[in-house]
């Protein structure tokens, strides 16, 4: 996925639904969803489109989730290797992992409105935590955290109107705006109602547990 170079619109049509990986356009009629549904891009996907059960449908629920956050195979499993080792429901941790990403962080915020820009401007330096520029896109961030956009990349025209509308697509309740200032506080952990209801962890904890 690090490397996916053809359109994300056919993502979503094979996922069968929107993972919103194309920011202001998946709110738009011009979304591939709303023109073209939800059958599997090709010539030939309404016929392809068919009933899943067992590793079928927990196969695509694990691609449905790292195409979300757009995480390699090798990192993905090792975030549910670590979430395994945690206390708690293993596939709730591994979805707390993949919201403390950095640039899940910068997405949620309001700094960008989709997760390819987001992992753009954390890999370009535009974000600092704490003060420090990160730009290493896996990185966690902690409760109590400071993530800000730097000064001279605040008047960037993409940050300013993904800022300016963050209001209305809305925050977690676990990340607190900083002010008039391009800045958020990490002010607690992830919680589950946070996060895509649609999505069922358990299948991929089920996947991998064969």
């Amino acid at each position: 996925m690090a490397r996916y170079r053809d359109a994300v619109c056919r993502i979503c049509r094979r996922e069968g639904g929107k993972l919103f990986l194309k920011g202001d356009r998946c709110f738009k009629p011009s979304c591939a969803i709303e023109k073209r549904g939800t059958n599997p891009p090709g010539q030939h996907g309404a016929a392809r489109r068919k009933m899943l059960a067992g590793y079928g449908q927990q196969l695509r629920e694990k691609q449905k989730v790292k195409r979300t956050y757009f995480v390699l195979e090798k990192q993905f499993r090792n975030y549910f290797e670590k979430a395994l080792r945690q206390k708690g429901v293993t596939g709730e941790n591994l979805l707390f992992m993949l919201e403390k990403r950095l640039d899940n962080v910068v997405y949620r915020s309001g700094f960008s409105t989709s997760r390819r820009q987001a992992r753009q401007l954390v890999n370009h330096g535009h974000v600092q935590v704490n003060g420090r520029k990160v730009n290493i896109p896996s990185f966690q961030v902690k409760v109590g955290d400071v993530v800000t956009v730097k000064e001279k990349s605040q008047k960037n025209a993409h940050v300013d109107a993904a800022w300016s509308t963050a209001v209305g697509r809305g925050r977690p309740s676990w990340i607190s705006a900083g002010g008039a200032e391009m800045s958020v506080t990490v002010s607690g952990a992830p919680k589950r109602e946070d996060i895509d209801p649609n999505i069922n962890e358990q299948l991929i904890v089920e996947l991998y547990s064969k």
